[in-house]
């Protein structure tokens, strides 16, 4: 299933949207569901990395589209972006958000579904892997490659990322079950480490940019073989 948010004060254009959503799914056999936000502020306010794709008219009240589309890609660099505006001059702008296309005002059936259609393959055809991590900061989706490695404390867990710290609420399991098959290893009892930023082995040590992480006696062959593997570009 395929998640559209559409941002639109009118009622009448996000009703016309969703009319050739369901149209483009029923004709195509692809499953999509669209969400309706009257503004950007009501978006950015429920946001948690939930869809995959956004519909943002660029002129509403209280947030305008460009508002909540750059409030939303330092929550999700994920997401595929169009802008629905009258003024084709916008679209310039959309660079600076990733913003895949733009569709003009007055819609029309052929040119929005050619445009949804390029976003449905972006969507597709993304090969990042990305997580979603729910601290008291808030919601985020971040690429796997970003975090570096996962310990935990008490009931916590700390993700050290690149763009910083961030504790949440989790098991070691259960972080283990869903970043392994992400490319991540558990080289002792309370930390994961991302296979991509280890930058070496010393002194039964895993070493990641400064750090220095105790590497388990029972995991060490274990790790360096799995290491070998990925650096060999064989995934388990």
């Amino acid at each position: 299933m395929i998640r559209i948010a559409i941002a639109e004060d009118d009622p009448q254009a996000a009703a016309e949207l969703c009319g050739y959503i369901d149209d483009f799914s029923r004709e195509t056999g692809q499953a999509l569901s669209a969400t309706v936000y009257p503004d950007g502020e009501k978006l950015v306010a429920d946001y948690n990395a939930q869809y995959d794709i956004l519909l943002l008219d660029v002129d509403m009240p209280v947030m305008d589209g460009m508002t909540a589309a750059q409030t939303i890609r330092r929550m999700d660099q994920a997401v595929v972006i169009l802008f629905i505006t009258n003024m084709p001059q916008y679209a310039i702008q959309g660079y600076a958000v990733d913003a895949l296309d733009y569709v003009l005002k007055p819609l029309s059936a052929f040119s929005f579904q050619q445009r949804l259609q390029r976003a449905l393959l972006r969507v597709k055809n993304r090969t990042v892997s990305f997580l979603t991590i729910s601290s008291k900061s808030g919601t985020m989706k971040m690429e796997a490659g970003d975090v570096a490695y996962v310990e935990s404390q008490g009931h916590t867990l700390q993700y050290h990322t690149r763009n910083g710290d961030y504790q949440v609420s989790g098991t070691m399991q259960a972080a283990e079950e869903e970043l392994v098959p992400l490319g991540f290893f558990r080289i002792n009892k309370g930390c994961l480490v991302n296979l991509e930023r280890v930058d070496g082995v010393q002194d039964n040590c895993v070493l990641i940019q400064q750090e220095r992480i105790p590497l388990s006696r029972g995991r060490k062959a274990e790790f360096l073989q799995v290491l070998t593997d990925f650096v060999g570009g064989i995934r388990r």
